[in-house]
């Protein structure tokens, strides 16, 4: 990479602490209701205004290349498509962008990591440019273009209630609590779960979810697209139950999975039943997580000069 400042940005994990579905829009999508919350776990992104186009590179979690350079212009990476986007609207004679992308969390599992890089890539491009760079809505309607939880993880709120096909946010105050995610050795797209979802439940009670979640209890919540995503891959069923065995609480599939999340009763409670779960399940992909992430957490952090 070259020589101009860098912005590190920590692109979070998410799990949805509930998640109901209901109508099918006019765009193909449903609406949706739910409550986002970020991890403390994640990929790292680190971005430069550098050089005649948007290239970068990926890392695993060891630092080792993996998967090669990310796509050019006309490549897929969420990551790679959100740079392309964000320097046509806000600086499209400028520089560059180069993109070095840290990968830690697992595809297609429910936490939102391509969107979460795409996240990321956003503001990091915004803390290197300055907020005006693209006012606040410009940015959010080409976070929406990308995805429908990139808006959510381009505006950086720990936690936040998500409706429409999840781009309507408003910003909710979680205190930080521990638990345990899961994701069994089965890979689930979001297409394939919604044609799997069996009907619309009744409105989730949100105030008492939040009220339970403040009080350290146990919520009453549930995920719409649970039931299918169930019926047709045993491994979920199987995580969902393996969470109940190692004495955590409220498991529930997150997103369209295959990630399960459940909660502990503090740290050691969930690095225990972590350890526990990776040693019974070593196919599975389990960490102890701290949710929501805080909110320096999710501020880019710029260096160079």
């Amino acid at each position: 990479m070259s020589d101009a400042p860098t912005a590190t940005a920590f692109a979070p994990g998410k799990v949805n602490l509930g998640l109901r579905v209901s109508a099918l829009r006019g765009d193909g999508f449903h609406e949706i209701d739910t409550l986002f919350a970020t991890l403390d776990v994640g990929d790292v992104v680190h971005v430069r205004r550098a050089g005649p186009r948007v290239h970068g590179r990926i890392h695993d979690a060891r630092g080792e290349a993996a998967d090669g350079d990310l796509p050019p212009l006309d490549g897929d990476n969420l990551a790679a498509t959100a740079a392309v986007a964000w320097r046509a609207a806000a600086d499209p004679d400028g520089p560059g962008i180069e993109i070095v992308l840290e990968k830690r969390l697992p595809v297609a599992a429910g936490l939102g990591g391509g969107s979460s890089d795409a996240g990321a890539v956003l503001r990091a491009l915004q803390a290197l440019a300055g907020p005006d760079a693209l006012p606040a809505a410009a940015l959010h309607d080409l976070a929406k273009g990308l995805g429908s939880d990139v808006p959510f993880f381009a505006a950086g709120h720990p936690a936040a209630r998500g409706r429409g096909r999840g781009e309507r946010l408003r910003p909710v105050d979680l205190p930080a609590r521990w638990g345990v995610v899961l994701r069994p050795p089965v890979a689930v797209s979001a297409g394939e779960a919604y044609r799997a979802l069996g009907g619309f439940g009744p409105p989730i009670p949100w105030d008492a979810v939040q009220a339970a979640w403040a009080a350290g209890d146990a919520p009453r919540w549930r995920n719409d697209l649970q039931p299918g995503v169930g019926r047709l891959h045993a491994p979920v069923r199987a995580a969902l139950a393996a969470l109940r065995e190692v004495g955590v609480h409220a498991p529930i599939l997150s997103g369209s999975g295959a990630t399960c999340f459940a909660l502990a009763d503090d740290e050691g409670h969930a690095r225990r039943a972590a350890a526990a779960l990776a040693g019974d399940h070593p196919d599975a992909w389990v960490r102890p997580v701290r949710v929501p992430a805080s909110a320096g957490d999710l501020t880019p952090q710029i260096a160079g000069p």
